[in-house]
């Protein structure tokens, strides 16, 4: 399964680290955060990665370079402007093929086993996602799950396909945070025209399909999204490396 890393935004809200420097490869826990998704990867199987890059996108391409010195294939998807999420995932189709792929959000950071995003997505399904508890800068969340698990179990060494139904949260409700993490087919993009678009109606045609699942993940994720948030992290991130 190939996987993309979405790391075309300018990080507006990282200003003024991002004026120079494109939020990728900001530094956390001693390395840019785009090469803690390499390795992370890389270690759950991964070996072939698609970058879409945009703002200062040379920096990010001379860094990764073809993936090789983390054992990986990396191509990249260059965009002329942030497409935002939908519009580069299609921009990016032609090198992601035709088979479900994993989607990672290049400005997160977090220890879900990455492994499990290598899930056979049912031939009707049109993405898994993965969701977390809401951060304090957004308490509604996203979307729910529905109570019953669907699908089915897995079998022998195939990572498990069942996960919950990803329903629409009531405008009083509250309910996940969609982490920048899961497994998409390409069908989802049918029909849409390249450039600049959003992904939240796409998943919301989904939802109405009766097309999306997704899962609950308690562990650690951080939206590495503001100065404070990055810096709060590699603190973190520092604590752990002298325990």
């Amino acid at each position: 399964m190939k996987v993309m890393i979405l790391a075309a935004g300018k990080g507006e809200r990282m200003r003024p680290l991002t004026d120079k420097t494109p939020k990728p490869l900001l530094r956390v826990g001693g390395m840019p955060l785009i090469e803690h998704h390499i390795r992370a990867l890389a270690a759950a199987g991964f070996g072939e990665i698609v970058i879409n890059v945009a703002y200062l996108g040379d920096q990010i391409v001379a860094f990764c370079g073809d993936g090789a010195r983390w054992g990986v294939s990396i191509q990249f998807s260059r965009e002329d402007e942030p497409l935002e999420t939908a519009g580069g995932i299609i921009k990016a189709l032609p090198l992601l093929g035709e088979q479900p792929f994993a989607l990672v959000n290049g400005d997160v950071y977090t220890d879900y086993p990455l492994a499990q995003l290598r899930r056979v997505l049912p031939a009707t399904a049109g993405a898994h996602l993965v969701l977390v508890d809401n951060p304090e800068q957004h308490p509604m969340g996203d979307f729910c799950l529905a109570l019953e698990p669907i699908g089915r179990p897995s079998i022998a060494d195939e990572v498990p396909t069942s996960g919950h139904a990803v329903v629409e949260r009531a405008a009083d409700e509250i309910g996940l945070t969609y982490s920048g993490l899961g497994v998409y087919s390409p069908g989802l993009f049918d029909g849409c025209e390249p450039g600049k678009r959003p992904l939240r109606p796409l998943l919301s045609r989904a939802i109405s399909d009766g097309r999306l699942t997704g899962e609950h993940f308690l562990g650690t994720w951080v939206d590495v999204g503001t100065p404070q948030r990055l810096a709060e992290l590699d603190a973190r991130l520092g604590s752990r490396a002298e325990d």
